[in-house]
């Protein structure tokens, strides 16, 4: 495996990396052409903040598989044209949380007793005491906006100084912020009630300009904001036009939504306390983003399971225990039909059946798209860019959970309709193996792997002898058979599992055995 590095990363990480007998060339600041010229010799990249990996770069990258991100924010980064592409991106939360959430409360400081301003002074030559009297944070309403890893440790540090904690996080329980000692509240009333509000949310769509004039002008004229999470979260000329006519106490900006960024107008007010972009540059934290990056790198170059992929989240424990075999199963379910139906894939619709309605089933879903598609497109597809594949080829996905599994603990049904008609596969697991159930409305019990042959039929006599001479008569064995009917002398369906390869020509022989309505070839 060959890895680029276009920013400058601790040497521990790259250190890691060579360890591992991963090739790693270092060429840092290197421009978008330049990165485009050679991205296709690499199978990794990895960037901080400074390198933009864009569409044109993404697109370029024949070989390129991971992304990382020795850092939290991939704002930097085209996650949608990566997916597109199946290349995993992937971050390092962790690594700078300790150093983010101290940056936020060494801000909150500095900004309620106006140390910098008042260090300027007094280097500066002036001894004044009267201008920068301060606030304490004992007693104040702190809201935060986000309750990760950051907005938590924010939370439990800020609970320290007897501040009162509100928070706002659609993903966090009440009994959860219970337990940390924070009240939940909507973001009207944190507007209107905080002394102190400070933002941990990442940019995106939902959360651009969360804090406009709209929402300042509910504010306190006392309140003071920190943002130390991304730039853009913020408005700047709100927040600007509110500081500038004394509509709000303070600010303190970590974050810029066009960094570098040297020439704001708020940088130039006296209520106002800046840096530039320093939320995780601690040497500790340096260190331990570029050790995860590289950790989640040389974990895929070894056929690991990736623990921080942002455009592939993965699964709790408690849940892949659960779910893991259901992987499995649904991607044969999905291969099983691809290769037994005709035409064009109109659409697909999985249900859910029993205790595992319970869980997210996005990553079941994948899992039968990459089946289903993978047949046909081959390794182009994965279980990144499998939802994505599906959309642009028009393929309409659709879900249902159903918490009753009637004769089953669990069940997976998955119908697939063409042009050609339409197809019914159902299957669960067993003691930890996949089986599948039912196919085409009938009950059988086949295990889904190795060397397979459906064959739909009619019940009658003659049938299973002509066919298994024709199997033996080319020295392939049969390594069991299950038989499903709905009636006696009505349709019928053989599933046979052999050792090895079918031949074409034997399956156009099974064909023309009287009774037999079709054979299908499939290889799981």
């Amino acid at each position: 495996m060959r890895v680029l590095i276009t920013d400058s990363v601790s040497e521990k990480g790259v250190d890691l990396l060579l360890e591992a007998g991963i090739e790693v060339d270092q060429k840092v600041g290197i421009s978008e052409d330049e990165i485009v010229a050679i991205i296709n010799r690499y199978d990794a990249l990895i960037v901080r903040s400074q390198t933009k990996v864009t569409r044109k770069i993404i697109e370029a990258a024949g070989s390129l598989k991971v992304i990382g991100r020795a850092g939290v924010g991939v704002d930097n980064i085209d996650v949608q044209a990566a997916t597109e592409k199946g290349i995993i991106v992937v971050n390092a939360p962790e690594g700078n949380t300790i150093a983010a959430t101290e940056q936020t409360m060494a801000l909150m400081l500095a900004l309620s007793r106006h140390i910098p301003q008042a260090h300027a002074s007094l280097v500066g030559g002036k001894w004044d005491r009267k201008t920068y009297k301060g606030v304490e944070l004992k007693g104040k309403i702190l809201g935060i906006l986000g309750l990760g890893k950051i907005g938590s440790g924010v939370a439990k540090r800020a609970l320290a100084f007897e501040m009162k904690v509100l928070a706002y996080d659609p993903y966090v329980s009440p009994e959860k912020a219970e337990s940390m000692g924070v009240e939940m509240a909507d973001l009207d009333t944190i507007f209107k009630e905080a002394d102190f509000i400070t933002v941990h949310l990442p940019l995106n769509k939902d959360t651009k300009y969360i804090i406009g004039a709209e929402e300042i002008a509910k504010m306190k004229p006392s309140v003071r904001i920190i943002n130390v999470a991304r730039g853009g979260v913020i408005c700047e000329e709100a927040l600007y036009e509110a500081l500038k006519e004394g509509k709000i106490a303070g600010a303190a900006i970590d974050v810029w939504e066009n960094e570098p960024c040297t020439d704001s107008p708020l940088q130039q007010l006296n209520n106002v306390v800046v840096t530039p972009h320093l939320g995780a540059s601690t040497k500790e934290a340096q260190i331990n983003v570029a050790i995860d990056v590289a950790n989640e790198i040389i974990t895929y170059a070894k056929g690991g399971k990736i623990k921080n992929a942002v455009n592939a989240p993965s699964l709790k424990p408690e849940a892949e225990e659960v779910l893991a075999p259901y992987m499995v199963l649904c991607q044969q379910l999905g291969s099983l039909i691809s290769q037994t139906t005709s035409g064009n894939a109109l659409s697909v619709d999985i249900t859910y059946t029993g205790d595992i309605a319970n869980y997210d089933v996005t990553f079941l879903t994948k899992h039968v798209l990459l089946g289903l598609l993978r047949t046909t497109l081959n390794s182009s597809v994965n279980e990144i860019n499998a939802a994505f594949v599906a959309e642009t080829r028009g393929l309409k996905v659709n879900e249902t959970k159903s918490l009753d599994g009637d004769d089953y603990r669990n069940l997976v049904t998955v119908t697939v309709k063409t042009t050609a008609g339409e197809l019914s596969v159902s299957g669960t697991v067993f003691s930890g193996d996949p089986k599948i159930i039912k196919y085409d409305g009938h009950t059988i019990d086949a295990v889904p792997e190795g060397h397979l042959l459906i064959i739909p039929h009619i019940d009658k006599p003659g049938i299973v002898g002509p066919v298994a001479m024709a199997i033996g008569e080319n020295k392939i064995n049969i390594a069991g058979m299950q038989v499903g009917r709905k009636s006696i002398g009505g349709d019928a369906v053989a599933v046979l599992r052999v050792d090895g390869r079918v031949p074409a020509a034997i399956v156009e022989k099974i064909a023309k055995v009287d009774g037999v309505k079709d054979v299908k070839y499939v290889h799981l």
